[in-house]
């Protein structure tokens, strides 16, 4: 499998490129260009320093670091964060601290989020006076139950 190649400016050479954790992983950790310390209950855009440039049919994805949730009940006002192959300006994560009682406390260069690249498809919508049938209709939000017996 090829990678795809994403072009990376960096406003200050000491924040690192997003990264992969481990072989295989599907989200490269970006971290924050700013200390920053988030109040219970609060809500704070950090930015990463980071800018890039996807191929057309690309998109990224920001999404939380499930670690910064269990242990501090971090996470994203907007998850996942959709970055469209056309934004050539800085990468920002909306972060929250859902804790009821600690602040939460970053560093520059401390991860914050992770970084998805997926291929994405350009659709054609075209009105319709009805929709095809289907197995499932309208049914969402809970319709198929919660047991699986």
């Amino acid at each position: 499998m090829k990678n795809v190649q994403v072009l990376v400016k960096r406003l200050d050479p000491s924040i690192p490129l997003p990264r992969y954790g481990k072989a295989g992983d599907a989200g490269a950790d970006i971290t924050t260009r700013i200390d920053v310390t988030i109040l219970p209950g609060e809500r704070t855009l950090v930015p990463t320093g980071l800018f890039i440039a996807l191929p057309f049919g690309f998109a990224a994805f920001v999404h939380p670091r499930s670690g910064l949730a269990i242990k501090h009940g971090v996470s994203m006002v907007n998850t996942p964060g959709t970055v469209d192959a056309g934004y050539r300006g800085e990468l920002q994560v909306i972060l929250i601290n859902h804790d009821l009682h600690e602040p939460i406390s970053f560093k520059k260069g401390d991860r914050i989020a992770q970084l998805v690249i997926q291929r994405v498809e350009a659709a054609e919508f075209i009105e319709v006076a009805e929709l095809p049938g289907s197995e499932r209709a309208a049914g969402g939000f809970g319709s198929t139950g919660t047991s699986t017996l």
